[in-house]
């Protein structure tokens, strides 16, 4: 109650009471509309609870080309991440490299097909016939080679390669996908984010504003003899901290502005905006949906089985590597001393034409005998890598068993806590208001007034940061099961 005596002036009483019972209904039911400078209201399905930026706020750089902001929706965020991430990129160019990989070594195992063309000159013997070479190992002074080759390999290490490339393709396509749900993740964060800081941007300056008219009206209380001037004191000094609150929500408004561009624009673009739809609550589904879409579809599963078959396909290798190998060549063309498919030369007298095209064919059976235990060592080695990728496989399954439960508990957590955050902020807008009118009746302290402004701003950005939570926790909800 007012301790100094009652001189109040009923004319002047009453106006005081109409400019701060408008002042204060602004800051909980002042309308806005979606523009670029303005910051979309909080919204719930009992009662919105709207926020509104000043047009003057420095949301958007501005932009000398006068070209209008560009409006970016989460999926629009999303698909420009996905083209311009490098870590994205990386992921997805191993699995297409991966890919290739297999259909080499695929390749390697099926008949090869080449031509060979050659001409070899060897020096002629002396005192012998012009087509007598000198080295005994030539067939002819002049030889000429055209053929064609078939070629086929067969072993068991060949085989144990291309199961390596097959698993190892899986595995790429596997890590490429936890690539694309972390992004999801990232691209979360980041775009909401961006809208929570600027709906606490948008409060830091409500109550910066009502702090400055709560200011006014002390000022005005204490000459009217109703107030002390500690109460003017106080209302300067909370002013000035909704002040520096109010710079400090702009700085990480930007902040998370460019860290948003960073991530999605190619050339660092600065002039955009984005859409606040973080009222719009996506269903949670039951536990036991997700331990199925869990086990069916979680890619870090999915890696370390395809690291276990990588292992075994690496120990069938180094097995086959000490087995015999076969080779198959199959050859057709000419190897003649004349480069034609038919020859003519002079025997004693009588022309004799013959035909230089010919095939032949040859079969080569390896048999490894000894290589100093190489063959032993790398045996060895492919059943260490198989023994450790069946521990991370069991450890993989173990994690993605507890992480399942985090996740899960904390997005339904989020979720519960959105009525009591919502129902919070409401009854802390009423609080200020009340306290307001009180405080002007002489029934309430200015450290009532203080307090009911600083639960407002904390409870509406536990609010702001309750919505954000819970998308990010659904995000890594599924970035273990896919989208539910």
């Amino acid at each position: 109650m007012n301790q100094y005596p009652n001189f109040r002036n009923l004319s002047i009483r009453a106006v005081l009471l109409l400019i701060s019972t408008a002042a204060v209904a602004q800051v909980a039911q002042s309308p806005v509309a979606p523009t670029p400078a303005r910051v979309p209201d909080i919204q719930a399905p009992a009662a919105p609870l709207p926020v509104q930026v000043d047009a003057a706020s420095p949301q958007t750089p501005s932009d000398p080309s006068g070209v209008a902001p560009a409006t970016l929706t989460f999926q629009d965020a999303l698909k420009l991440a996905r083209q311009n991430n490098p870590t994205y990129r990386s992921a997805v160019t191993d699995s297409r490299v991966a890919h290739e990989d297999k259909v080499q070594s695929r390749a390697a195992l099926l008949p090869n097909v080449n031509f060979n063309s050659q001409a070899i000159y060897t020096q002629p013997r002396a005192g012998a016939l012009p087509t007598d070479p000198r080295f005994i190992a030539s067939n002819g002074v002049h030889e000429y080679i055209a053929q064609g080759n078939v070629h086929e390999a067969l072993s068991l290490e060949g085989l144990g390669g291309f199961r390596h490339a097959q698993a190892a393709e899986a595995v790429a396509r596997a890590r490429a996908e936890i690539a694309a749900r972390g992004l999801v993740l990232t691209v979360v964060q980041n775009y909401y984010g961006f809208v929570v800081a600027q709906r606490k941007y948008a409060t830091a300056q409500k109550l910066a504003d009502e702090g400055q008219q709560f200011l006014i009206i002390s000022r005005k209380l204490e000459n009217g003899g109703e107030v002390a001037h500690s109460d003017v004191i106080k209302a300067q000094l909370q002013f000035n901290q909704q002040s520096r609150d109010l710079q400090e929500a702009l700085l990480a408004m930007d902040r998370s502005r460019l860290d948003l561009a960073v991530l999605v624009f190619p050339n660092f673009n600065q002039n955009f905006s984005v859409v606040d739809d973080l009222q719009s609550l996506e269903p949670l589904a039951s536990l036991e949906e997700v331990r199925d879409a869990a086990g069916r579809k979680n890619p870090d599963l999915r890696a370390a089985l395809a690291s276990l078959d990588v292992a075994k396909g690496d120990v069938a290798a180094a097995w086959g590597a000490m087995l015999p190998s076969l080779s198959l060549d199959y050859f057709y063309g000419i190897d003649a001393a004349h480069f034609a498919a038919r020859s003519t030369f002079n025997n004693q007298g009588t022309l004799i034409r013959i035909n230089n095209l010919g095939h032949s064919a040859s079969a080569t059976l390896q048999f490894p005998i000894f290589s100093w235990g190489a063959g032993i060592s790398k045996v060895k080695q492919a059943n260490l890598h198989r023994t450790q990728a069946r521990v991370e496989l069991s450890f993989t399954q173990r994690q993605l068993l507890a992480n399942l439960q985090t996740f899960y508990n904390e997005a339904r957590a989020a979720r519960d806590e959105q009525e009591s955050l919502r129902q919070s902020a409401e009854l802390a807008a009423d609080s200020l208001h009340l306290t307001t009118l009180r405080y002007q009746a002489g029934e309430a302290t200015v450290l009532e007034v203080v307090d009911a402004q600083n639960t407002l701003a904390l409870s509406r950005n536990a609010y702001d940061d309750g919505q954000a939570r819970y998308r990010a926790a659904l995000a890594n909800l599924q970035t273990l099961t896919g989208t539910l």
